[in-house]
């Protein structure tokens, strides 16, 4: 009888789990809404930002005329030439980077071959050369690597950055908590 009550509660505790599980396995597999009421809504672009242009292609071009400066919005000197009937924003790099030190003042009212890239239908040259010499060294461009390393004339520079990392070899001094002062002997 012992036996019997065993196995009956086996087969009914079988069946229990089974019909829990039917439903379970018979949802459908896709993401559940959660809670009633906790639905996140759905992103949208914001209105404020629109779309980037696709860039073409980036493309080698030489142009021959002579650099003239103008000024942005900023006040951060621009340059430009005027060649093929079109007037041409000639870039060394960052305006931010060079400041008043751009590279290409140096050729500023002077008629000069450049050869550099451009993304084909724009207007701005990444100017490489200027009359066959380079306007820096190959590899990585010295406004590389962020704030860290370009120091405060980065737009991300901030004060706090000046003492450098965290943690980062500056000794027990400037690590707080470390230098703890003996407590004197009784």
């Amino acid at each position: 009888m012992k036996i019997e009550r065993r196995a009956g509660l086996v087969i009914l505790a079988a069946l229990t789990a089974l019909a829990i599980a039917i439903p379970v396995l018979a949802a459908s597999p896709g993401p559940s809404s959660g809670p009633p009421g906790q639905a996140k809504p759905e992103k949208s672009a914001k209105p404020d930002k629109a779309a980037k242009p696709a860039k073409g292609p980036e493309v080698a071009i030489s142009l021959t005329g002579t650099i003239t400066k103008g000024v942005d919005d900023k006040g951060r000197p621009t340059f430009t030439m005027t060649a093929q009937g079109k007037t041409w924003t000639l870039s060394a790099g960052p305006s931010w980077f060079w400041g008043d030190k751009n590279p290409l003042a140096a050729h500023l009212g002077k008629t000069v071959t450049v050869s550099g890239t451009q993304h084909q239908g724009d207007t701005e040259v990444d100017v490489e050369t200027v009359d066959g010499v380079a306007l820096r060294a190959s590899g990585k461009p010295p406004w590389a690597g962020g704030p860290w390393v370009v120091g405060p004339t980065h737009p991300g520079w901030k004060s706090w950055m000046a003492g450098g990392k965290p943690g980062h070899g500056h000794g027990r001094e400037t690590a707080p908590g470390q230098l703890k002062k003996a407590s004197p002997a009784p």
